[in-house]
């Protein structure tokens, strides 16, 4: 069941019957994505901001994080962490929120950018699509090769120390004992309590929101387009370089997997390597330009920079490992 399909219904109603645009169009395309993600990825803010304020106060946060800092996990952290971006349903922008929410909570930095990877590298195109296209060898090795450049990237994330890069405002929080000293040392009422955790989650969201609109606006301009005939005329050589350039053609662009799927199948049938393709559509769905515009606003230029450089050299890999194997 497609839980944002309401959402979905919503946007073709304005899109299509309101302001009357041609279904299938450029500008119908992208009026409709740009209504859809909206008020998906900012109900997600909403909803996931409320519950990290809840859970913030609830639970020893402190803890947890020391926990998984100081304790010798032997990297299933960062294999729990991209194995809930597996079975998260979000694009790259999409789940900017839960990362959000996640480093709010003070999870390890490198643990939450494993999900933030493998959330959109490993989706349900990948798990689905695949062996019906490229058969069960592919699909199994994408999903997995895909799970360890997330394990990697956080791993490395963490060991380079970039903690100092997180904006401050998203590791602001009030403990239970703070919020209770502020009220005299008592139990804060349930009512008042719910309260506090609305405006707690909507500091975070309101912050981050017009970066969001920001994002969605150019991933609404520059959704769905890809250049197909330069893509095919230059990915189809067989050289060294493919590689690379297949990964930064496909960085800049913004496509959910299935709108890519279709792209990718013709570029292998018209003998473009597997590898070099995957490499395209994967650049396409892990990183792009709006999703850059919001992380932007929640972390330092510097971070930023280790994220997409680790993110695009993991996809490279990848992409000459199908071209070596297959």
């Amino acid at each position: 069941m497609d839980i944002f399909k309401p959402i979905q219904l919503f946007a073709d109603l304005v899109t299509y019957q309101w302001f009357r645009i041609i279904p299938h169009s450029y500008w119908g395309d992208a009026i409709n994505f740009f209504i859809y993600d909206t008020i998906k990825i900012g109900l997600l803010l909403i909803v996931i901001n409320y519950f990290m304020a809840f859970t913030r106060y609830y639970f020893p946060m402190e803890k947890v994080r020391d926990l998984l800092l100081k304790r010798r996990w032997f990297g299933l952290d960062y294999l729990f962490a991209a194995l809930l971006g597996v079975v998260t349903p979000f694009c790259s922008c999409s789940s900017i929120p839960l990362f959000i929410g996640f480093v709010g909570a003070g999870i390890p930095l490198g643990v939450t950018f494993a999900f933030l990877i493998a959330s959109p590298l490993v989706n349900e195109s990948s798990l689905y699509l695949f062996p019906a296209m490229f058969g069960m060898k592919v699909t199994i090795i994408y999903n997995v090769v895909g799970i360890l450049i997330a394990m990697v990237g956080g791993f490395i994330i963490q060991k380079l120390e970039l903690e100092k890069y997180v904006k401050p405002e998203l590791l602001k929080f009030k403990s239970r004992k703070q919020v209770e000293q502020e009220h005299g040392g008592v139990t804060v009422p349930l009512k008042e309590l719910l309260k506090y955790f609305w405006d707690d989650g909507m500091n975070i969201t309101k912050t981050i929101f017009p970066y969001v609109v920001l994002g969605v606006s150019i991933g609404a301009l520059i959704h769905g387009f890809v250049p197909a005939r330069l893509v095919e005329k230059y990915l189809s050589m067989k050289t060294w370089w493919t590689i690379p350039l297949a990964t930064l053609l496909g960085a800049p662009l913004y496509a959910n997997s299935v709108s890519v799927i279709p792209v990718m199948e013709a570029l292998v049938q018209k003998g473009v390597p597997l590898g070099t393709a995957l490499a395209f559509m994967t650049a396409i769905v892990t990183v792009s330009i709006p999703e850059s515009m919001i992380l932007k606003k929640v972390m330092k230029r510097q971070l930023l920079a280790a994220f997409f450089g680790i993110t695009l050299i993991g996809i490279m890999i990848m992409g000459y490992l199908f071209n070596i194997i297959l």
